[in-house]
């Protein structure tokens, strides 16, 4: 019977979805704001994507944007830029952005030099609620003179929870929650959480919540500002 009502859920929701509506802004210079947030809920940086470049090949799109963090002052910490491909009717993640890489010391005037190996993270374009997803993992390392610096990142068990209504002050939204863990080593430091992600049509990710295993939230990330 479960199988039936998810499959029902699913012709139905293709059938009303529109033509290229992907989990992610595709036109040049959009630019979404989101804020971070500690434990405690204080504002501790700001990310903000910008859409630079995007690509069509008859259904398949590549989408390029610019990464930039600042924190709880909002002086720039990082700047990168990263593509999230849409390849028939999935998106691939890249899961670099996945690390804070600004914590990897930073030298004034030389960006630095990252090697990255890993896999994408899939999103179908047409989640539902139930159907599990396949796991990601990133590792990105950096050589500082003789030290090798790494971070990695593996994320399994994830899962579309549900569609619902959610509001940050960025907007409300009809949004999938996906649920995982991530399991994280940063310079040397093991870090293992379980995340919630929400992701609504034409924007991607709107809310981020990570909790430790006592269930209590260790930092969130919302979306508070939309230019187009």
């Amino acid at each position: 019977m479960k199988r039936i009502i998810l499959a029902a859920f699913l012709v139905v929701f293709t059938l009303s979805l529109p033509a290229q509506k992907l989990f992610f802004p595709s036109k040049a210079g959009t630019q979404l704001t989101y804020q971070s947030f500690d434990k405690k809920g204080k504002p501790s940086g700001k990310v903000k994507y910008t859409i630079k470049e995007v690509k069509s090949n008859g259904d398949d799109m590549d989408i390029t944007y610019q990464i930039e963090m600042l924190d709880d002052k909002e002086a720039q910490k990082f700047m990168d830029e990263v593509t999230i491909q849409k390849r028939g009717d999935k998106m691939f993640f890249d899961m670099s952005n996945f690390l804070d890489k600004s914590a990897f010391p930073q030298e004034e005037g030389n960006p630095p030099s990252f090697e990255v190996t890993g896999n994408n993270m899939e999103l179908p374009l047409v989640p539902v609620p139930g159907m599990t997803l396949p796991d990601a993992s990133v590792s990105i390392s950096m050589k500082l003179g003789f030290i090798n610096l790494k971070m990695s990142a593996n994320v399994t068990n994830r899962k579309v929870e549900s569609l619902e209504e959610i509001s940050v002050k960025g907007g409300t939204f009809k949004a999938f929650k996906i649920t995982s863990d991530v399991n994280s080593t940063v310079l040397g430091v093991k870090v293992n959480s379980r995340g919630a992600d929400w992701y609504a049509y034409n924007l991607g990710m709107v809310k981020n919540v990570s909790y430790n295993k006592k269930g209590e939230i260790e930092s969130s990330m919302e979306l508070i500002e939309i230019l187009e």
